[in-house]
Parts: C-alpha cells; structure tokens; sequence
C-alpha cells in the first residue's frame, strides 16, 4: 500500500503546477527545497529549525537551517496549506486527468483511503508528529484532494514510525541513510541531497563498520542487512493498523482503485528513477 500511495503524495514535490503556486507564494523555485520544507513543515504550524530537524530526521540540521524558519517569513503556514491543496488540484488535474479526477472509482478510492487514515490516527501518539499535524487539518470536500490527504496522512504515519524504529535501532540521521545506500537502496550521490558532509558521510560509515554493519567497501554485511530488514519489518507493523481497521476486502479494494493513478504518478515522468523515497524498490 506504501509503494502505491507514495507516488500519489510525492508529486507535489516535482510538479510544475506546484512549483507555479510555490512561485505564487514568493519561493525561490530555482532548486526545489525551500517549497519542499514549506509544504511539507506547513501543517506543524510556524515551526522552528530544531523541531523540522527532528521531524524530517535525515536532513542535515545545517541543511534545515538553511530554510527554516526563513520559509514563513516568505509565506504564513496557513497560506502555504491553502497553496498546497491548489498545487495538488493542478497536479492531479494533469497526471491524472479530468474525468479520472471526476470519476466514481477515484471518488470510491478517496472514501476508503479516507477510512484508513482516520484508523492510522485514531488515537495518534505523541511520537507520530508529521501524521498528526496533517490528520488535525480539515478533510478537503473534493473526492481528489481527500485522496491525497490520506495518502499524505498514511505515509507520515509511516515514516514517523520508521524513524522511532531507526532510532531503536541506533542508527542517527547519517547513519540512516550510510546504512539505507549500503543496502542498494540508492547510489550514495542521491542522498547527497540531505545535506550531510563528505566528512560527516565518512564518520558514519566508520561508526558503522566498528559495529559490524559495514564491508570496507561500504556495502552493507549480512548483520547490516538483517538490521535493515528488521528496521522494516518493525516500521511495517508499526504501520499496520489503518489496513487491519480497513481490513482485507477494503485493502484490496483500494489497491486495486489505486492501480490507475499509481500508473499515471510514474508515467507522468515526474518523480525521479532514483530517489531517496525508495519509490519503484521492493
């Protein structure tokens, strides 16, 4: 259900039409991060760099800096939020397409994905922040817009619970992603993107290695690897509960109404082949 939603939420990130409303809102769209930490961080409210830090977990905190608080000097949270939804209505209007975006299936879709959110939420523990923060805004009334809510609720449901699970693991921000490329997951110059130091990188993957985890080449060991699968597996059951209240008819149901937009999300050429999201990794 992950590799099928994320796409759905990851398009506000690349999108021309959200980069247009970013623009709108006076953002630099030159490079991406300053819309990506302002639509991202928004629902938190005004928050300030130590509290994006923690919640967004990989980014180097001197990375973060470099963006907040600065993006709600450009734009007031609330006024990124009501962007945020016209850069998704655009998108999907696109991607997806107008009678897509009209229709019964992806209206049923919204309903039932709308159902496990609600689940993923109720109640949302203290160290679920990003899930939370996006659960407490209003449900949008269109069918397509609720579908991306709940996409977007789901999937920070998910990664607030990866990170509790790294962090039981523990793996530190680098470390995280030293650990994540060691595996394959992506070439280590995409997450280059997260701010981290060449000496940094380097460090960690000296922590790692003295712990067993790493080859002298880099590449994860058979204990690194187990320690990966294990972080997954807990992240997965940490994530279970929106599909068991949605159940196995519901969930097939909407794996199987998310197969057309999920199809459109990647083929719209958008989202990057590699990228640090895991998108298109089994």
């Amino acid at each position: 259900m992950w590799h099928l939603l994320e796409p759905l939420h990851a398009l506000l990130y690349y999108a021309p039409e959200a980069l247009d409303e970013a623009a709108a809102l006076g953002y630099d769209t030159g490079e991406r991060w300053p819309s990506y930490f302002a639509w991202r961080a928004a629902p938190l409210g005004a928050a300030g760099h130590d509290r994006v830090t923690s919640a967004f977990h990989s980014f180097s905190p001197a990375m973060v800096a470099q963006y907040v608080p600065a993006v709600w000097v450009t734009a007031d949270p609330a006024d990124v939020l009501a962007a945020r939804l016209r850069a998704v209505d655009r998108t999907y209007r696109t991607v997806l397409g107008g009678d897509a975006v009209e229709g019964p299936a992806l209206a049923e879709a919204a309903a039932l994905a709308r159902r496990a959110a609600e689940a993923a939420v109720r109640p949302c523990p203290a160290d679920r922040p990003l899930a939370a923060a996006n659960a407490a805004l209003p449900w949008p009334k269109a069918p397509h817009l609720a579908l991306w809510q709940a996409a977007t609720i789901l999937r920070e449901h998910r990664g607030d619970g990866h990170l509790a699970a790294l962090t039981a693991a523990g793996l530190d921000p680098v470390e995280t992603l030293v650990s994540f490329a060691a595996i394959g997951a992506a070439p280590e110059p995409v997450f280059e993107s997260r701010g981290w130091t060449p000496a940094q990188w380097s460090a960690a993957r000296d922590r790692l290695a003295a712990r067993g985890l790493l080859h002298p080449d880099g590449t994860a060991t058979e204990t690194g690897r187990a320690l990966r699968a294990d972080i997954e597996r807990r992240t997965d059951e940490g994530a279970a509960a929106p599909w068991t209240a949605l159940g196995p008819a519901g969930t097939t149901r909407l794996a199987d109404l998310l197969g057309a937009p999920w199809l459109a999300a990647i083929g719209s050429g958008l989202l990057p082949a590699e990228n640090t999201l895991g998108i298109g990794k089994v």
